[in-house]
């Protein structure tokens, strides 16, 4: 059985600018079945003066272990788990100097919904938080009561709007709360589109991210 502690222990694999001479930094979180350093591929094709890359692994390579449409207690303890691993990666990144308004939250698909539900439920101002294929975590009707306010924070939701995994609707339905929260919203649902990340959603993170650095 899992601990709250599991995800927080795990290894986090790191491009970019070190940490202590960076400006900004991204935490980017996988999706199911892959690996941080499959994430962390996209540094790549990002800017990479004075920003850090950090991709933490999900033991086993899953944050939880059902979808992210099931009941939230049936994802549980990973869900609480992984959620923690993510605050403790802001915490170390905070302590080597970098405020919130510079450190952007990332993930894609499993991790797309773990970085937007974090974001939701630690709500301030952000350098972006950037979830491709994903939305916020839990069966439909779940309440959306979250706390605090982002603050104006850019958020990008890039996702098909036929996708297998990630209803178009539960993606709407995150936007919706991330402008009530205060969050500048991009969403981009793109016709027929597979599974992926397409060059427009990277064009748009680029972009942000210079602005960070």
């Amino acid at each position: 059985m899992a601990t709250p502690s599991l995800h927080r222990d795990g290894p986090v694999l790191a491009a970019g600018a070190p940490l202590p001479e960076a400006r900004a930094a991204v935490v980017m979180l996988h999706g199911r079945g892959a690996t941080a350093e499959s994430i962390l591929s996209l540094s790549d094709v990002l800017p990479g003066e004075d920003i850090a890359y950090l991709a933490p692994q999900a033991i086993g390579g899953s944050w939880y272990p059902h979808s992210f449409l099931a009941p939230i207690e049936s994802n549980e303890p990973w869900l609480t788990s992984s959620l923690e691993a993510v605050g403790h990666l802001v915490s170390r990144i905070e302590a080597a100097g970098i405020p919130p308004q510079r450190i952007a939250l990332l993930g894609f698909s499993q991790g797309a919904c773990l970085a937007l539900e974090y974001a939701a439920r630690h709500a301030r101002r952000w350098g972006g938080v950037i979830g491709f294929s994903g939305g916020l975590i839990g069966p439909d009707g779940t309440p959306r009561d979250y706390g605090g306010s982002l603050d104006g924070t850019p958020v990008f939701l890039g996702c098909s709007d036929v996708d297998a995994h990630i209803p178009r609707a539960r993606v709407e339905e995150s936007a919706r709360v991330f402008e009530r929260l205060g969050g500048a919203v991009t969403m981009r649902l793109y016709p027929g589109m597979g599974h992926t990340v397409n060059d427009d959603e990277l064009d748009w993170i680029q972009t942000l991210l210079r602005s960070l650095a």
